[in-house]
């Protein structure tokens, strides 16, 4: 493995912030950034917004909260290794789910679905960026939480590139251009910490057997035949867990290596040439690769529309859906600071910010309040 420093984004190439304020006098920008973005409204909100598994199944679940702070592990982890700048992964980490609606990606879906009808769409990257520039307000001085270009363009460009003139709204934020190096690792970190979490979770839940996930991923047979002979007298229970740290650390270990081949073998110099280059160069190995592809293909079909969690979707789905209809026809109805909004924006684009901004137990409740069921 050869460590990146040289294409290390450096604080002094940001381009700074729509609102120029002066330097703080011991942090710096991205510091100052994943502060306002940790005592942010919307990043409180997380802890009550479903991962995967709704609270009241159990305690132990991880919920939109404490799975941002295991992708902000992982990627501090994956910057540290590869010598990148710590400080701008962790604030894009941070922010990387806080335009995630209740109700995980049933409720993203669902919301979708309502704006489709207008002709419009719901993202959930889009959503965080609207969140950032304008929904926040904790400052006199300007609206939103004014970050760095570079952690905004993050938010909207950490999963994705986009072309000039695809999304008109978004053609600040370099289109046609890839995301430093450090935006590029937080989507991949990501699937780490959710392929392997998840995984955790449900098997907590009993939705799968060793039996099943082994024959769905060799790399999982592999590691807990390994463990049968390493600790013969643990708990399948304990196997498990000793093969879940061995999977997140062969997971990790692999996407370092692969995106430390791929920087090699592009040839890029520094940061700016990151950008300029005609692929993202954060990438798995090609083994790993194949463990990430086979996780996610088992826990598509093995946990997120098993039945068990179907029923749960289509329930938390209706109640959206009934919602915004709700608000749609009776726009009067909503909080007195989402009225004004509505002499500059669609009612259907008002009544869609409102709800993705609820955790699940705040949407129960109006769901209650306005249907009487």
């Amino acid at each position: 493995m050869t460590a990146l420093g040289r294409l290390r984004f450096p604080v002094a190439g940001s381009r700074g912030r729509r609102y120029p304020e002066p330097p703080h006098p011991y942090r710096n920008d991205f510091q100052r950034d994943r502060d306002r973005i940790i005592h942010s409204r919307a990043f409180r909100r997380l802890e009550n917004k479903t991962q995967v598994f709704p609270a009241g199944i159990s305690d132990h679940f991880r919920n939109r909260l404490t799975h941002t702070i295991e992708v902000s592990q992982i990627a501090r982890t994956l910057a540290s290794a590869l010598e990148l700048n710590e400080d701008l992964t962790e604030a894009l980490s941070l922010g990387h789910d806080i335009g995630h609606p209740p109700f995980a990606h049933a409720g993203e879906e669902e919301l979708d679905r309502q704006m489709r009808r207008f002709g419009d769409r719901f993202d959930h990257n889009l959503h965080a960026l609207r969140i950032v520039e304008s929904f926040e307000h904790r400052y006199a001085r300007f609206p939103g939480l004014n970050l760095t270009f570079e952690v905004r363009e993050g938010i909207v460009k950490h999963s994705r590139d986009f072309e000039p003139g695809e999304n008109p709204a978004l053609d600040e934020y370099l289109p046609g251009l890839r995301p430093p190096l450090e935006a590029q690792l937080i989507d991949l970190a990501d699937e780490v910490a959710y392929n392997t979490a998840d995984l955790d979770d449900a098997f907590s839940a009993g939705l799968f057997g060793i039996d099943q996930i082994s024959e769905a991923v060799p790399e999982f047979e592999r590691r807990y035949e390994q463990t049968e002979g390493q600790f013969p007298g643990a708990s399948c229970r304990e196997r498990f867990q000793e093969v879940l740290r061995g999977l997140v650390d062969g997971l990790v270990s692999g996407l370092i290596q692969g995106t430390s081949h791929a920087a090699e073998e592009a040839r890029v110099a520094d940061w700016t040439d990151v950008r300029e280059h005609r692929r993202r160069l954060a990438a798995f190995t090609a083994p790993t690769q194949a463990t990430d592809r086979e996780l996610k293909q088992f826990l598509h079909h093995a946990v997120y529309f098993s039945e068990a969690m179907v029923d749960e979707r289509r329930r938390s789905a209706a109640m959206i859906a009934a919602l915004f209809e709700f608000y749609v026809a009776h726009p009067g109805k909503l909080p007195e600071y989402y009225v004004e909004p509505l002499a500059a924006s669609t009612v259907h684009r008002v009544v869609c910010d409102y709800i993705a901004g609820m955790t699940d137990g705040f949407l129960e409740r109006c769901y209650h309040q306005v249907t009487g069921a």
